[in-house]
């Protein structure tokens, strides 16, 4: 009997043991978990507090404004100076200098985006103002990135085309996709208000990869009429060669802030 006892004694204390672990593995998977959702609450917290000019109906003085004028119309743009001083800089100094007077509209897809800016017309040309001039800003590839928690591909949003990071050259797009793209968000990557304006379009996929650096004000018209002129395949399996190209005729910068 007094063999049987200990033996009952030894298994409870396994028994106990084993429980108390399960408790502790228990304990700190639940502990892991409430503090990845204290950081994705601290996160959206933060994010729900920066600056969002593109949601804002006014320009602020601190903004740039410019309307590129083509030929199926104007599109009045506002320039965000604080958040992509390099991109704004540039576009504003190519138009000044008439870089982008006769240039096209090479890539064109409905429900995508459109892009301009290469004076040869062909996705493969166009240089940045620093281009031999300014070799810490542009050592022959193009200027650096500029990604923003502010800044967003929404519908209507300006961009710097590039071949790749920190290639930034001439050469723009301006998201046109119309449809609701909130599935493909995640709630916890977005302030609040971005989440919401996505419902509206834009290409949220391309966030993280292009300097967005200004927002149609006025002609999104203009930009949708562009997004459906017929097009053909550009030479490597992509239907977005224009067969008809709308030109642009030049760029009027209308206010350079300072």
């Amino acid at each position: 009997m007094k063999k049987i006892r200990v033996e009952y004694i030894l298994l409870a204390v396994v028994l106990l043991l084993v429980g108390l672990g399960t408790a502790w593995v228990y304990w700190q998977q639940t502990h892991i978990q409430a503090v990845r959702e204290q950081a994705k609450a601290a996160k959206q917290k933060e994010l729900n507090q920066v600056p969002l000019p593109q949601l804002e109906k006014m320009p602020a003085k601190s903004q740039s404004e410019a309307v590129i004028h083509t030929t199926k119309g104007d599109i009045t743009v506002v320039l965000f100076n604080q958040q992509a001083p390099l991109a704004v800089k540039n576009f504003i100094g190519l138009a000044k200098q008439g870089y982008y007077d006769g240039t096209i509209f090479h890539r064109v897809m409905k429900n995508f985006m459109i892009q301009g800016g290469d004076p040869k017309g062909t996705g493969q040309g166009g240089h940045s103002i620093w281009y031999q001039k300014d070799s810490h800003l542009d050592s022959g590839q193009g200027f650096k990135n500029e990604i923003s928690t502010s800044l967003y591909h929404l519908r209507g949003s300006l961009a710097m085309a590039n071949a790749g990071k920190d290639t930034n050259g001439s050469q723009f797009f301006i998201n046109q996709n119309p449809t609701n793209q909130q599935d493909q968000l995640s709630k916890a990557a977005y302030p609040k208000r971005i989440y919401e304006a996505y419902h509206q379009g834009g290409n949220p996929k391309l966030d993280g990869s292009y300097t967005v650096f200004g927002q149609v004000l006025k002609g999104m018209s203009v930009v949708d009429q562009i997004a459906q002129e017929p097009v053909e395949d550009n030479g490597n399996g992509e239907e977005s060669k224009p067969k008809d190209p709308v030109t642009v005729t030049t760029v009027e910068v209308v206010k350079e802030a300072q």
